[in-house]
């Protein structure tokens, strides 16, 4: 049985990270009787480990936990896991799509504003280089819905 600190050491993750996950159960430990410190097995370092990995394939804490708990209940959780990770690939596909857009845009803006001169707010106007873009703005990106959401 491993404490905290012991966990965090073998698995090279920050004591903190382990207490956060057995907080919200992602990590199951048990109680010393006498002292109270939470106790965890050798089984826990495996769960911190698929717990990071998880992570850095970008799972949230939520599909972790439902992953987990199918796999603890002897359930395969694979099917999930790849619908998650094809759904998430779609979200970053359209992520990336717009960032290109908006990428796009500041460049254009910036060559449009390049001899241009600073101007003073003169009651009309806040910033004439960002109202002046607006004319340079195709129809595509002004409806580009994420770039209105943002």
């Amino acid at each position: 049985m491993f404490t905290v600190n012991e966990l965090a050491a073998r698995a090279a993750a920050p004591p903190q990270v382990v207490r956060y996950y057995a907080r919200i159960g992602l990590l199951k430990p048990r109680r010393h009787q006498e002292n109270g410190y939470r106790l965890f097995r050798k089984q826990d370092t495996q769960r911190l480990h698929f717990i990071r990995l998880a992570k850095r394939l970008g799972f949230t804490l939520s599909e972790i936990r439902q992953i987990t708990e199918h796999a603890d209940h002897c359930e395969s959780p694979c099917g999930d896991v790849r619908k998650i990770i094809q759904e998430r690939i779609l979200e970053n596909r359209a992520k990336i799509d717009s960032m290109v857009n908006l990428q796009g845009r500041m460049e254009s803006a910036l060559e449009l504003w390049e001899d241009m001169p600073d101007g003073a707010p003169d009651g009309h106007s806040v910033c004439h280089l960002i109202e002046s873009f607006e004319d340079g703005i195709d129809e595509n990106i002004k409806r580009d819905p994420v770039a209105e959401a943002g």
